[in-house]
């Protein structure tokens, strides 16, 4: 059985939390990056604009968007998670919509670095991995 494909929306992720993430975007990737690592899911992170560029390691693939990063996140839904439970973390409400039309459970940011059983919530998050199989 393939493991499940978590995609996470780097942007949001990181600017879920007022660390100072946007003196240097990069580096604010590149630690969100490192918490992900030790994962049991496929891992793959989003990141666009000026957090570009930062290198993928063992357990987590760095996807660089060319342009907007929920395009990005749906376009690999459409290619990556078809046929597969899938599972994106996320605050934006219009991304959320676009990708449980498509059949990816949604997950908020706190989910990921908090484990906040607020997000688990049933209608909180919009599905979850488990039966969700292919896309539409």
């Amino acid at each position: 059985m393939e493991s499940v494909l978590l995609i996470v929306d780097g942007a949001n992720v990181v600017g879920s939390r007022p660390d100072g993430w946007w003196h240097d975007r990069p580096a604010a990737a590149a630690r969100l990056r490192d918490r992900l690592t030790g994962r049991p899911e496929e891992v793959l992170l989003v990141v666009e604009g000026k957090a570009r560029g930062i290198d993928g390691v063992p357990g987590v693939e760095v996807l660089d968007a060319e342009g907007s990063g929920d395009d990005a996140i749906v376009e690999l839904i459409r290619d990556r998670g078809a046929g597969r439970d899938t599972l994106v973390v996320t605050a934006d409400r219009e991304l959320r919509e676009r990708v449980t039309a498509l059949g990816a459970g949604v997950r908020g940011p706190r989910w990921l670095t908090d484990g906040d059983a607020a997000d688990n919530a049933p209608g909180n998050a919009s599905g979850n991995a488990s039966g969700n199989g292919s896309a539409h």
